[in-house]
């Protein structure tokens, strides 16, 4: 008599897939590698994702509240402006570094470049990617209202800054540049928001 099937667990398929995507991209991981990276047939992950976008929509969300979580806590967590951007910087910079799991940002990496039909894939993770640059803006200009930094800082210019850094960060470390390298343009592009802060905020 023919043993039972393996017991499909759905939150192991989705953090497989999650580690696939954020390796490969979007466009790089066929059905093929899906299969072998969840150890089951197409037509259950079918099943119980949908389609592959679904199921890749559902490995960023994952990401995001996971590995990619970082720079949220530190926009929220800080009190001082300073110490919030620095923080979502040099997390950057270990997170998209940690042995053991694909270097870099996966809502960066994912899909840079893509073919006509995944049109849509990069178009949602560029809104994911403005969403991030959006958020660093409303934590400056929060700064800005509690007079940490000069009235008369441009925060969105500030902002796209350190978007810029940010993203940067993850292209770097896909590349295979050292942590401490990036810690160290960390501390560089401080200067940026130094130059902004009001004499009270000063470290």
């Amino acid at each position: 008599m023919a043993g039972r099937p393996r017991e499909f667990d759905r939150d192991q398929a989705l953090e497989r897939a999650m580690l696939a995507f954020w390796q490969r991209g979007y466009e790089g991981t066929s059905m093929a590698d899906l299969v072998q990276a969840l150890g089951i047939a197409s037509a259950r992950i079918y099943a119980a994702f949908g389609s592959k976008q679904a199921l890749f929509r559902e490995a960023v969300q994952r990401y995001e509240s996971g590995a990619g979580c970082f720079a949220d806590k530190a926009l929220a967590d800080e009190a001082q402006v300073r110490e919030s951007i620095a923080r979502m910087l040099t997390d950057a910079a270990t997170v998209y570094t940690e042995p053991g799991q694909p270097q870099g940002c996966m809502v960066v990496m994912a899909a840079i470049n893509f073919a006509q039909e995944n049109a849509e894939v990069a178009a949602w993770l560029a809104d994911h990617r403005r969403q991030r640059t959006q958020s660093i803006i409303d934590r400056l200009q929060r700064a800005r209202d509690e007079g940490q930094l000069r009235p008369a800082t441009d925060v969105q210019a500030l902002g796209d800054f350190y978007a810029t850094q940010l993203h940067g960060i993850s292209v770097q470390a896909r590349d295979g540049v050292a942590r401490a390298r990036l810690l160290a343009a960390c501390e560089v592009a401080m200067g940026a928001l130094d130059q902004a802060l009001s004499p009270a905020a000063r470290p």
